[in-house]
């Protein structure tokens, strides 16, 4: 029988979850920078223990909602860093370091959707975890969990598997907006995107636990249903500047045919 409990908090734009044991506790992301005084708030006062308890966070990907607390947990607590096994940053180069300024303020554009107060979520563009894993690997020291690479949404996205209850953490892979399951927005990678749903379907999961959208059961049917609804191109910045720019070329050169004929 596991010694888990499994606790989500209510982020700043996201949820979090903690897996609670009696003698560890590990962060299934790194947050936002803005969760941290929370998280560890919450480890203080809540659960009565220390916070160098926390000896683990696994980083699901760079962005500011799963990477964006990493550094600031692992000064504060000595918990070891977690993250997927790639050699090169996420953020690397002038294109990376620009898409990190833009996700930054994305960030921010949704915690005003939300009606958030303000809070810094500035973070380092670059992640040196202590730890890489790869797919099927047991999370270091919580050996409960099975990593999953679940790339599509980036190219390094990770999900983690409570082996014994079956319930499985999927980060930005699955998001829940009112009554409908969406795809996340980017989506860089279509092809692996939908490789990724049908792994996680696989399973045939107890609970999905989501960033966006809390904790849910998932039927087969609706797997299959959001399956088929998946992105089939590239959704991203770049692609929806470039598909709202084409849209609009077509409508001039309408409308400048309508002239014409007239």
């Amino acid at each position: 029988m596991s010694l888990c409990e499994i606790v989500r908090l209510e982020g700043y734009i996201q949820s979090s979850y903690l897996a609670v044991y009696p003698d560890k506790i590990m962060l299934l992301d790194g947050c936002c920078r803005a969760d941290v005084p929370m998280v560890l708030g919450y480890i203080k006062s809540t659960l009565k223990r220390p916070v160098t308890d926390l000896k683990v966070v696994v980083v699901t990907h760079m962005h500011p909602d799963h990477a964006g607390g990493a550094n600031k947990f692992r000064e504060k607590t000595d918990c070891l860093i977690v993250s997927a096994d790639k050699k090169k940053q996420w953020y690397s180069g002038i294109g990376g370091r620009t898409m990190h300024f833009v996700d930054i303020h994305l960030g921010y554009y949704v915690a005003r959707r939300q009606g958030r107060p303000f809070k810094n979520l500035y973070y380092s563009a670059s992640l040196k975890p202590d730890i890489t894993v790869t797919d099927g690997e047991l999370v270091p020291h919580f050996d409960e969990w099975q990593v999953l690479e679940t790339p599509g949404h980036t190219d390094r996205d990770l999900s983690l598997f409570h082996l014994p209850s079956r319930e499985v953490y999927t980060a930005d892979l699955i998001i829940k907006l009112r009554h409908k399951f969406v795809a996340p927005f980017p989506v860089y990678y279509p092809k692996d995107y939908v490789q990724s749903l049908k792994k996680i379907r696989a399973l045939q999961p107890s609970m999905v636990m989501m960033a966006h959208g809390r904790e849910l059961a998932m039927s087969k049917a609706e797997f299959d249903e959001f399956i088929a609804h998946a992105p089939k191109h590239p959704r991203t910045i770049k692609d929806t500047i470039r598909h709202k720019l084409l849209w609009r070329k077509r409508d001039n050169f309408r409308l400048f045919k309508r002239k014409h004929n007239k």
